[in-house]
């Protein structure tokens, strides 16, 4: 057990740690205060009372008021706030309170604005609800496994999550795959059997836990422990740890890294400039923390919250729902997307072509064996058995069930053991390579042979031409049994005679062919992670105009280690007979490339890789597990969703970004103009709470950064976070603004022979206009800049700032800031300063992404 047990965990462990699996049924019954007719509604609603709801993920929201405080965490604001403190108490108490109220106005507006987006996001989330089979008042109901409690008495098959700890009461041929709690990627065999009491429960064989998955059979289970009480909830720090970092968490991360050292050397720049030239040492520490909060782009997770819950929205309408809203923004990024091909690429509508013999015919024998296999198959269930039994109804009623040995993704094959007239029989069915190692026989005119070399590459031929057309195939075996014997394992799938191959076609979907288009055309590479064989994979490329650079199979791939791999990865578009744990190695090598990689499949094999991408897609119709690990599931059965997806990421990314260009780059100019002002004025440039205003209306004006436009140069290819490019387009674009600082500077001193009011009113005017109506010529990349497009709610958002800072020291108000009436003389300098920095911002454009043009294409950075 990890940490201290809650009040669940103690709840639910009362009465000494129970030996569950050891119990016999009865007596397992009574301890939980059951039956086998299940909980009634009542008593279910009762449990969930003294329980809790059986959710280990959700964390217990937090009042309103406590939310709000979590705000003022952020150490600029404790700073601030300090100083204030400070001021108040050597009397300053009119410059305290307005520094107050000027951050709590800025924490207010960040955590409505928040709140408002998170409840956006938790609206999207609700809509995708994971369900369990339950027996409530004697009858079989669809729940959403929130509401299981101990006692409820559960139904399972395969693809199903366990959605709680659970011990077996019946169950037929039942694997589960335990790999989230034990890290061993095959299934375990589980069975009703009472356990050894000197067991474990872990390794008991009769108990199953929560978020394991059914790979195949069924079962039915009492419920013995929920929510933080079960395995997974006592080792929560397993469970909960996060998932591999994205790109878009790697891009963040960086980009903090670089405010900062921007913001480190800025306060301590500006203090001691303003400290060592006599500046009053309060004012110095007040001003240079000022600029410091300035600076950081503290509105970037409010923007960044807009940004993802407006396009998680966006998809939502179009008939994808979002999971996780971080992930449209790596969509945006993603310049890989690998797919499974079955029921992604294809229509999962499979239908029976050829029942072929061993040279090539078509055979009635190939086709009742498969029939047979497929009528007694309980396990997990395939398309290609329901295409078997679809296609011809055989009589197959002198047949009896004796056992089964189910499929899973090792083996590749299922084998059921029938009892006939004529004797018992175990016929197994699965991949032909997989099947031909248990041969050492062919039935051929009627009569068995051995299987010879020959007969191998015959058969192999037979495979690879059909393949080549398309089509699926399975290759068809079987062994007579002499005597009886109760139970079979896979020890018995040995010395079989091969009868021959059925072959199936999965067409592709209407949508695949465009979807793959338009996916291209965006610069996103596909791959196909399939364990189909590679002849089958090559004609559904063919068919939906996917190029085939190159072909890697799982075998292949086993003997590549995890540098070579990486190697040659680039350079392959199928990877065929792939297992899971190949999957995740592929995966991993791309991301260890530089790719921003999605995943997107519905099957239970592809549900590592889902996690594991920087953005898993699944759709509606997936079993729950590949649900569960996806960050977007299509709610619609068209890939061209995908398209429209990775369109909202780039504007997202782009409208994030533009946030990011615009503030760090007007920020670090205001840092060089206060320094430089520093060296040679006897006050202040600005005063402090003039400062924060303007930091405050500044921030107001980039509110509607979110419904901006987006040019296309930010949506026909991926985009990452390239930290180099940001720091460089600061670096540039900042001291640009600090020129035109001078210039006020200049003529404010000896022009217009500035006071300290009129010189800190007139530059808080020209610092607002200057940098609010910059926005439009930064936030796009064409030249002239009116040749894109801005969102009218910007317009109006900088209009409105702009007028704000203009109109403001004429007002009573003003005077609370320290500001004086400027001349009106000014506004025509100032009308001249904006235009004379709007031409020389256009100029630096052309040059700097001239420059930058080969990086740009190569990086694919998320610029303008």
């Amino acid at each position: 057990m990890l940490g201290t047990k809650t009040k669940q965990d103690q709840k639910q462990d009362d009465g000494s740690d129970k030996q569950f699996h050891s119990l016999p049924v009865e007596q397992l019954y009574t301890l939980l205060g059951t039956s086998v007719k299940g909980l009634s509604s009542q008593e279910a609603a009762d449990r969930k009372l003294q329980y809790g709801p059986n959710d280990i993920s959700q964390v217990r929201k937090r009042p309103i008021i406590l939310q709000f405080l979590e705000h003022f965490k952020n150490f600029l604001v404790i700073i601030l706030l300090f100083a204030a403190v400070i001021s108040a108490f050597t009397g300053g108490i009119i410059s305290a309170a307005i520094i107050i109220i000027i951050v709590f106005i800025s924490v207010t507006i960040d955590f409505f604005q928040e709140y408002k987006a998170g409840q956006a996001a938790e609206l999207l989330r609700k809509k995708i609800v994971t369900n369990a089979t339950v027996l409530r008042d004697g009858t079989v109901q669809e729940l959403p496994i929130f509401d299981l409690v101990p006692g409820d008495i559960i139904s399972l098959s395969a693809g199903d999550i366990v959605p709680a700890d659970a011990r077996l009461i019946g169950g037929r041929d039942l694997y589960v795959n335990q790999s989230a709690l034990t890290g061993e990627p095959y299934p375990v065999e589980k069975n009703p059997a009472v356990g050894d009491p000197a067991q474990s429960l872990t390794e008991a064989e009769n108990y199953i836990f929560l978020g394991t998955s059914v790979v195949s059979g069924t079962a039915t289970a009492v419920v013995t422990k929920t929510g933080l009480a079960t395995e997974f909830g006592s080792v929560a720090k397993t469970l909960v740890a996060r998932p591999p970092e994205t790109e878009f968490e790697r891009g963040l991360r960086h980009f903090s890294y670089l405010m900062t050292q921007f913001v480190f050397f800025l306060v301590v720049f500006v203090f001691f400039v303003n400290a060592f030239f006599k500046h009053d040492i309060l004012n110095s520490l007040l001003f240079s923390v000022a600029l410091a909060v300035g600076m950081v782009p503290e509105l970037l997770p409010m923007i960044l919250s807009l940004n993802l819950s407006k396009g998680a929205i966006a998809m939502s309408e179009k008939g994808a729902i979002v999971k996780h809203p971080a992930s449209i923004q790596n969509f945006g990024s993603m310049d890989i997307l690998c797919t499974d091909k079955t029921g992604t690429l294809t229509e999962n509508q499979i239908a029976l072509v050829r029942h072929l013999d061993t040279e090539g015919n078509d055979s009635e024998t190939v086709l009742t064996y498969s029939y047979i296999n497929s009528v007694f198959g309980t396990g997990l269930r395939s398309p290609l058995d329901d295409a078997v039994l679809r296609f011809r109804h055989l009589d197959i009623s002198d047949c009896t069930k004796i056992d089964e040995i189910p499929f899973d993704f090792v083996r590749k094959r299922v084998s059921v053991v029938a009892a006939r007239k004529d004797g018992s029989v175990i016929i197994s069915k699965g991949a032909p390579e997989e099947v031909l190692r248990i041969c050492t026989a062919e039935e051929k005119g009627g009569t068995v042979q051995p299987l010879t070399e020959e007969a191998r590459a015959r058969i192999q031929k037979i495979y690879e031409e059909q393949s080549a057309q398309g089509f699926r195939t399975l290759a068809v075996c079987y062994r007579n049994l002499t005597g009886a014997q109760p139970k079979f394992t896979v020890d018995d799938e040995k010395e079989m005679v091969l009868v021959g191959l059925i072959t199936f076609i999965d067409p592709p979907k209407e949508s695949a062919r465009e979807s793959v288009q338009l996916l291209a055309r965006s610069g996103i590479d596909l791959k196909i992670l399939t364990g189909d064989n590679e002849l089958v994979t090559r004609k559904t490329c063919e068919l939906i105009g996917v190029p085939v650079k190159g072909v890697l199979t799982g075998a292949e791939i086993e003997n590549l280690d995890t540098e070579g791999l990486a190697r040659v990865v680039d350079g392959v578009t199928i990877f065929s007979r792939m297992t899971p744990v190949q999957k995740n190695r592929v995966m991993n090598a791309l991301k260890k490339n530089g790719h921003v990689v999605g995943f997107m499949g519905d099957g239970i094999n592809d549900a590592p890789s889902i996690r594991e991408a920087d953005v898993g897609i699944s759709v509606a119709n997936a079993v729950d597990i590949a649900k569960e690990s996806a960050d977007i599931i299509l709610l619609k059965n068209d890939l061209r969703i995908l398209h429209d997806g990775v369109i909202e990421g780039r504007k997202t990314v782009g409208n994030t970004m533009k946030y990011i260009l615009m503030n760090t780059s007007s920020n670090f100019g205001n840092m060089f103009s206060v320094a430089g002002a520093s060296l040679f004025l006897p006050f202040l440039p600005m005063l402090p709470i003039q400062i924060l205003l303007n930091n405050l209306l500044y921030s107001v004006s980039q509110v509607a950064i979110p419904t901006d436009n987006v040019d296309p140069s930010y949506t026909d290819s991926p985009k990452t976070w390239d930290i180099r490019f940001i720091k460089d387009f600061t670096i540039l674009f900042g001291p640009l603004s600090s020129i035109f600082d001078f210039i006020t500077f200049f003529i404010l001193l000896y022009i217009f022979e500035a006071n300290s009011a009129l010189f800190q009113t007139s530059w808080f005017v020209e610092s607002i206009c200057t940098q609010t109506l910059i926005v439009f010529v930064i936030r796009t990349r064409l030249v002239p800049f009116y040749k894109s497009r801005p969102s009218r709610l910007l317009i109006l958002c900088a209009g409105a700032i702009t007028a704000v800072g203009c109109l403001l020291p004429f007002t009573l108000l003003g005077s609370f800031f320290g500001f004086v009436q400027p001349p009106l003389a000014f506004f025509a300098v100032l009308v001249c300063l904006v235009v004379g920095y709007v031409l020389l911002v256009e100029l630096a454009k052309i040059w700097f992404y001239r420059r930058y043009s080969s990086s740009i294409d190569r990086k694919k950075p998320a610029v303008g």
